[in-house]
């Protein structure tokens, strides 16, 4: 694995978010989600939001969520958790996501 190949890598030597195309076709880019207060079990969960653009790329139209995707005792062990995914298992959630926001009906 390269330096940039999880999450915390990329963003550390980018100093910026990575970018991905989802399997809708649409451009997002993904942010660290981090709960500010603990659950009742003491935790501090993790997850992703992936910010979707217009075509042009120049606005947010939209964005998805993942749930939790990991949990610490303090909001650094959190986040760290999330920076330590791959940039392979950050896109695999987004195309859950995706696939998930499929299913829900438009109103």
């Amino acid at each position: 694995m390269t330096e940039d190949s999880t999450l915390g890598g990329y963003l550390r030597i980018h100093e910026r978010a990575p970018a991905f195309e989802g399997s809708d076709g649409h451009a997002y880019s993904v942010a660290l989600y981090v709960d500010e207060s603990p659950d009742r079990d003491g935790r501090y969960g993790g997850a992703l939001l992936f910010v979707r653009w217009s075509a042009s790329g120049d606005q947010p139209v939209g964005h998805l969520e993942t749930d939790h995707l990991c949990y610490g005792t303090t909001p650094q062990q959190a986040e760290e958790g999330l920076r330590s995914l791959s940039l392979h298992e950050v896109k695999n959630q987004l195309d859950l996501s995706v696939l998930r926001a499929s299913k829900i009906p438009s109103w």
